[in-house]
């Protein structure tokens, strides 16, 4: 069972063979407690299966493609071991489970495209990279408010030794087999606690130097914040070699060699977290400064248009409500229904991954925090 990631969301945005079935639930992490919740679960499957049948499919092909979630979800072993809550999406020959360390609304979505938006508050505008860093390591985590996956690094030097491996030969002998004192014993290496001499701050630069040629290309068209933990004489010579813009001034201190990625995320939220109160804070601020002009916007058809049209910078939208309809990109003609019924779409959900998987910010937040109240308020690049 995997963790939902930003990867993740972009993954079921691209999904478009449909019907698309989501659905989310709490959940419990007590044993005791998760006989009720795969109780529900089945019911909530069931409801899926009726919107299947309404929207024209056939008894077999409904059941064919519930079946990866009724043949693993509704066995006893999978509920042994819970989060907070579950989010399940299926599709012809499709099939995703996520555990959520949040719990949401129960909720059963039929449509031509996943129901997305419930998610957003586990990536969202609290995307950032975790530079784990130390002389024989170095990890590279993607990483939200609630998750965290590893990135997997190439062209990155994984080691102090690795980065200078290739430099000048004779300086690297000696580092290696360091140099003879006169009385005969070798001479102090630097994989210590801390940096003793002007030859040991220049390959650690060296080294940071390196990673960081090797980062640009993993991060050059991001504009994520990076925190990096690692032990504290290597804050400061990171970013000193660090030419990418969006490096965090604070890092975690301390050996992150044997920490698990999702205490990494715990410790390093702490840090991003002001980052990201501020970045929301601007853009409110923004939103008032536009008051009267095109460039924001608080009606939903237009917020639907630009989104799909890459123009939205910020959005604001109202978590735990819904706004039904349907949105015809090619005519730019949206319909709105007075509720949810099969085939329909989640306005504030198309908007907001939208605005997502084209480089703009969404903040999910209560209903009173959106400027100018719900259900959606928009700030737009042009």
């Amino acid at each position: 069972m995997a963790l939902f990631t930003i990867a993740a969301l972009e993954n079921l945005a691209e999904i478009r063979q449909g019907p698309c079935v989501s659905v989310y639930m709490p959940t419990h992490r007590i044993f005791t407690e998760t006989e009720q919740d795969r109780i529900r679960l089945k019911n909530l499957l069931g409801r899926a299966e009726e919107s299947l049948l309404k929207l024209g499919l056939r008894k077999p092909a409904a059941k064919e493609m519930l079946e990866p979630a009724e043949s693993r979800l509704l066995q006893l072993p999978f509920w042994r071991s819970q989060k907070d809550g579950l989010a399940v999406f299926l599709a012809p020959e499709f099939s995703r489970f996520y555990q959520l360390p949040l719990k949401v609304p129960e909720l059963v979505v039929v449509g031509e495209r996943f129901h997305l938006k419930p998610l957003l508050q586990f990536v969202g505008s609290s995307k950032f990279y975790i530079l784990a860093l130390s002389q024989d390591e170095v990890r590279l985590f993607l990483a939200s408010q609630f998750s965290v996956s590893q990135v997997e690094l190439e062209g990155v030097p994984k080691s102090l030794d690795e980065a200078l491996k290739y430099d000048d030969p004779q300086k690297q002998l000696q580092f290696h087999t360091g140099t003879q004192k006169p009385s005969g014993d070798r001479a102090a290496m630097f994989h210590g606690h801390g940096v003793g001499t002007d030859d040991e701050k220049t390959n650690l630069l060296r080294f940071c130097q390196h990673l960081d040629r090797g980062l640009h290309d993993i991060l050059r068209n991001e504009q994520a914040p990076l925190v990096v933990a690692g032990v504290d004489y290597l804050l400061p010579i990171f970013a000193e070699a660090s030419s990418y813009k969006y490096l965090l001034p604070e890092g975690v201190t301390g050996n992150p060699e044997n920490v698990n990625p999702e205490k990494l995320q715990r410790q390093a939220w702490k840090v991003a977290e002001p980052y990201f109160n501020r970045v929301r804070r601007e853009a409110e601020t923004k939103y008032r400064e536009l008051g009267g002009t095109a460039k924001i916007s608080h009606e939903l058809k237009d917020i639907v248009a630009a989104a799909h049209q890459g123009r939205v910078e910020s959005l604001f939208v109202a978590v735990g409500r819904q706004e039904w309809g349907v949105y015809d990109p090619q005519r730019d003609e949206l319909e709105r229904f007075p509720e949810g019924r099969d085939g329909a779409q989640d306005l504030l959900d198309l908007a907001a991954t939208q605005t997502l998987l084209k480089g703009g910010a969404v903040f999910s937040v209560e209903p009173e925090a959106v400027p100018d109240g719900p259900p959606a308020a928009a700030v737009f690049r042009y």
